[in-house]
């Protein structure tokens, strides 16, 4: 198996009230992307790793990669205008040699990597396409409608809250990305394109630790959880 990691890096972060890519905001002394980056630089199983971000952050992009000397980032690709077209670019960049592709947001720096096996190894059944790691819900879920009206209460014992990295096989991820662009579009992660191209994907538990950096109120989760600064 030759994993390859894609990071999705785009965006700028309009919650997060930057004004600029919060990918490239500092967290505990470092970028948040060199967080992310050397989770899968330090993971023996990855042998590549392609980042996506928007066009005029590409040249900051490539001066953390050279910084912090992340060898294994073989391309840094401008990203599209959806999250979905800017992993279909960084999927056109990869290297012929990699069958098995997981794709992360850059936004997650806090992934344990120790995890990834665990995935590697769901992948490894025939009848599975991908893995998403993910966290069983804890609230209560409500269905509201456009005026706010409760209409449902969902049971949450068959709820998760997807997260990333999700691994797939290469060829049935590049299958789900041949999808007409409206799908692409429409899809709000990669396993859910994999699902419409008739793909089975499975769940794994993932990390509490692993958040997404949104809101200023999570970077300050972040910082806490990194620890003090050396």
């Amino acid at each position: 198996m030759h994993l390859a990691v894609i990071i999705a890096a785009g965006g700028t972060g309009t919650r997060m009230r930057l004004g600029r890519s919060k990918q490239l905001a500092e967290l505990a002394g470092r970028p948040v992307l060199a967080h992310t980056l050397a989770i899968f630089e330090s993971h023996a199983g990855v042998s590549e790793i392609v980042v996506a971000i928007d066009s005029g952050d590409t040249g900051r992009c490539e001066e953390v990669v050279e910084r912090f000397g992340f060898a294994k980032v073989s391309a840094v690709v401008a990203g599209a205008g959806s999250r979905a077209g800017s992993v279909k670019n960084a999927l056109a960049a990869l290297g012929p040699a990699a069958d098995t592709v997981a794709v992360h947001d850059g936004a997650r720096p806090l992934f344990p990597g120790e995890l990834l096996a665990a995935g590697l190894g769901e992948l490894g059944g025939e009848s599975i396409d991908g893995v998403v790691f993910g966290v069983p819900v804890i609230d209560t879920i409500k269905e509201v409608d456009a005026a706010g009206a409760v209409r449902a209460t969902p049971d949450r014992s068959r709820l998760w809250l997807a997260q990333t990295p999700q691994i797939f096989r290469r060829q049935v991820l590049e299958r789900a990305y041949a999808q007409p662009p409206e799908v692409l579009a429409g899809a709000t992660d990669d396993a859910q394109l994999v699902e419409l191209a008739g793909g089975h994907v499975r769940m794994v538990l993932g990390s509490h630790r692993n958040i997404k950096l949104t809101t200023p109120t999570d970077m300050i989760v972040a910082e806490a959880i990194l620890g003090p600064r050396p």
